[in-house]
C-alpha cells in the first residue's frame, strides 16, 4: 500500500528552505512525492504584519500550518525549525503521524546555548553579528557556509535570503529563548510524549548539544535515533542519500 503521508520539511537559521534541496531530489529518486517544505516567517518568507518572532509565535504558525495541510503528516525538523517541531508536537502530540529532528540536546535540562546563540542574545552583540551577515558579500557568504557543510549552490541560494527581516528575527527568537525556555520546553515535551518519533545525530555537530544528551532525550521520549557520520550541522547537504534513505526506513517502520 502506497504511503500517502505528507512529508513536511521546517528549516532553521540562518536558512531558507533551500537547504533541503539536495535531499529532496533523493527522496524523490526513492520514490517520495508528497514534500512540503514550510519556511517560518522571516525566514525565507516574509513576515506577517505586527510578527514579533517569538518562541510561541513560531510554534503557533506551525500548527496552523500543519492543519492547513490536513491528512496524515510525517514531520521533520532541523535547527531551530527543529526547535519548532519540538515546541508544536509538544502543544499537539497527535497532530502528526511521526517527527524527526536533529537538535534533540535542546531540549536536555544541561543545554547550554552555543556561542553565537550567545552572542545574538546580548544586547548590541547581536545587532553587530546579524548586521555583518546581512552585510556580508555573497562570494564569502558561499565560501564559509560551504566550508560548514553547505553545498555552494546552496549557500548561494540561501544568501538571497539573507537580509534585515532574518537579522530582526534571528535576534527575537534567540532571546526569547534564552534559557531556562528550552529547559522548561523540554519537560513540557517529555511529558507529552509524542508518538513515532526519531532523534537525528550528525556527527559533527557542535550546535546540538552532546551525543550523550541526544541519546538520553530519545530514551524519554521513546524515540528511535539515527546516527550520521562524517557530517556536521548540515547532513541534509552532505549525506543527502543517506539522510534520504534514513527517513525512508524511519516512515516505512510506522
Amino acid at each position: 500500500m502506497a504511503d500517502t503521508a505528507t512529508k513536511v520539511f521546517v528549516h532553521g537559521n540562518p536558512e531558507t528552505a533551500a537547504i533541503w534541496t539536495p535531499l529532496f531530489e533523493e527522496l524523490r529518486n526513492l520514490g517520495v512525492e508528497n514534500i512540503i517544505a514550510l519556511s517560518p516567517p522571516g525566514f525565507g518568507v516574509r513576515m506577517v504584519p505586527g510578527w514579533g518572532a517569538t518562541a510561541i509565535q513560531y510554534r503557533d504558525w506551525l500548527i496552523s500550518a500543519l492543519k492547513d495541510i490536513g491528512g496524515e503528516i510525517d514531520l521533520v525538523g532541523h535547527d531551530w525549525g527543529a526547535g519548532h517541531v519540538f515546541a508544536a508536537i509538544t502543544a499537539r502530540p497527535k497532530l502528526v503521524r511521526s517527527w524527526a529532528a536533529d537538535c534533540a540536546g535542546l531540549m536536555h535540562p544541561d543545554y547550554v546555548w552555543h556561542d553565537a546563540a550567545q552572542g545574538w542574545q546580548t544586547p548590541e552583540v547581536g545587532e553587530q553579528m546579524v548586521a555583518g551577515m546581512v552585510a556580508m558579500d555573497t562570494d564569502t557568504f558561499v565560501q564559509t557556509f560551504s566550508a560548514l557543510g553547505m553545498t555552494e549552490d546552496v549557500a548561494r541560494a540561501v544568501k538571497a535570503d539573507i537580509n534585515d527581516d532574518m537579522a530582526h528575527c534571528i535576534l527575537a527568537l534567540y532571546r526569547d529563548a534564552a534559557q531556562p525556555y528550552m529547559a522548561r520546553l523540554g519537560e513540557r515535551l517529555f511529558m507529552a510524549k509524542p508518538r513515532n518519533g526519531l532523534v537525528i545525530m550528525a556527527e559533527n555537530d557542535t550546535f546540538a548539544g552532546t551525543t550523550d544528551m541526544m541519546e538520553e532525550v530519545a530514551d524519554i521520549l521513546d524515540a528511535d535515533t539515527a546516527f550520521i557520520g562524517g557530517v556536521g550541522h548540515w547532513w541534509m547537504c552532505e549525506k543527502p542519500a543517506v539522510a534520504a534513505q534514513m527517513l525512508l526506513d524511519h516512515w516505512n517502520s510506522l
